[in-house]
């Protein structure tokens, strides 16, 4: 059965992690997404080693790219607007990550499209979004994070702000708006007739993560340091280093879990004060010192039987293999355009009725040019003379 998305057909100008991560969703469940790519200037994820086997195809590319066809054109060349254009006849949703006003410059903005579509829905995806005083700031995941708030009270208080391992800004926020962006416009456009255009902004995002702190600000109290918190250090809920280097996470906020966890580690008398004790810095410390005591396996083997919200902080080489995710089926094998299968993170959303379908593994830019080109009527002598002339550089 095909996915809940089968009736979607998406044109997609995004490049790096963000607006291609959140097109392979929508790929994942159904949607045919058409990539529009530079065959000769190449993005940064396909940069990215490791390739696979012998050729020049990363790994990253083969995921980032999944289920989608790409047509390489360039985009400063007037046929390419043109064959845009005759594209979103039928390719009724546009995701676009460049900088504002970029779009429009090429003639290829909202305001521009909607005039051969007007139920178009266009999603603009950027750093700061498309109004406001650092619209056309240059940034990255870091700077979006340091610009929202959340790394003033994230971090240890002796050394600051700590870097996540994976791009908040770009994947929860930008990709994650995105998709609920375009499909809360397909629902109204269902209703309407009506399409519009979305401007998600990956800092917006990040400011709007600041649900618990913000709320408590907004509500005239002091914004927390890091480390005086209920969920940033400031409490015993926190990650333990263990005796052989590894670590466990302790999140049991609530009473019962935290009884449990006193229990097993053998200090039921901690169980009075609380998670958050008055003196919360010398009661971490003593737990510190006896989680320090054993193994992380030893110390898993005990928090095997109480129900204390105790979990060891594995490795992804653990995590791919863990019980747990094998079962849930959440590594896949994707079928190779030359024939063989690569194994690929699993689309995470799970439907009774429509569940994810893998598509091909993602190409090089530019593999399903002619294909698209012969789908809008032009001949192959056309196409030639269309490469030759440079349309597809």
């Amino acid at each position: 059965m095909a996915g809940p998305l089968k009736t979607l057909k998406v044109l997609d100008f995004t490049t790096l992690l963000p607006g291609p991560y959140a097109t392979v969703y929508l790929a994942d469940m159904g949607a045919r997404v058409l990539k529009i790519a530079s065959s000769t200037r190449p993005d940064m994820a396909s940069l990215v080693p490791p390739y696979l086997d012998d050729t020049n195809l990363s790994f990253a590319t083969a995921f980032l790219g999944r289920g989608k066809r790409c047509l390489a054109l360039n985009l400063k060349d007037g046929r390419a607007v043109r064959i845009v254009h005759q594209l979103i006849k039928e390719y009724d949703i546009i995701v676009e990550q460049f900088r504002p006003g970029v779009m429009a410059k090429l003639g290829l903005d909202y305001e521009s499209l909607k005039k051969t579509n007007p139920a178009l829905i266009y999603c603009s995806l950027s750093g700061y979004g498309q109004t406001g005083p650092l619209k056309e700031r240059a940034g990255h995941d870091i700077n979006y994070l340091a610009r929202s708030g959340l790394m003033s009270y994230s971090g240890r208080r002796d050394s600051g702000p700590s870097l996540m391992g994976m791009q908040i800004a770009d994947v929860a926020s930008g990709s994650h708006n995105a998709i609920i962006g375009i499909l809360a416009a397909v629902v109204h456009r269902l209703a309407t007739g009506e399409g519009q255009c979305i401007d998600i902004s990956m800092t917006d995002g990040c400011v709007a993560f600041n649900a618990l702190v913000g709320s408590s600000v907004l509500a005239g109290e002091t914004a927390p340091g890091r480390e005086e918190f209920l969920l940033n250090g400031g409490t015993l809920y926190d990650f333990y280093e263990t005796a052989d280097g590894r670590h466990l996470s302790f999140g049991g906020l609530e009473p019962h879990f935290f009884s449990a966890f006193c229990e097993a580690i053998g200090r039921p008398d901690l169980v009075a004060g609380g998670p958050a004790p008055q003196n919360a810095s010398a009661v971490k410390e003593e737990v510190r010192e006896i989680l320090r005591s054993r193994s992380l396996d030893e110390w898993m083997s005990i928090f095997n039987g109480p129900d204390a919200c105790v979990e060891p902080v594995l490795t992804l080489d653990e995590v791919l293999v863990d019980p747990h995710v094998v079962q849930r089926g959440l590594v896949v094998d994707v079928r190779l355009p030359r024939g063989g299968t690569v194994r690929q993170l699993a689309n995470p959303l799970k439907f009774s009725r429509t569940p994810p379908e893998y598509g091909m593994a993602g190409v090089q830019a530019g593999t399903h040019t002619r294909e698209v080109l012969r789908e809008l009527g032009y001949a192959d002598s056309q196409i030639d003379e269309f490469d030759k002339t440079g349309l597809f550089s």
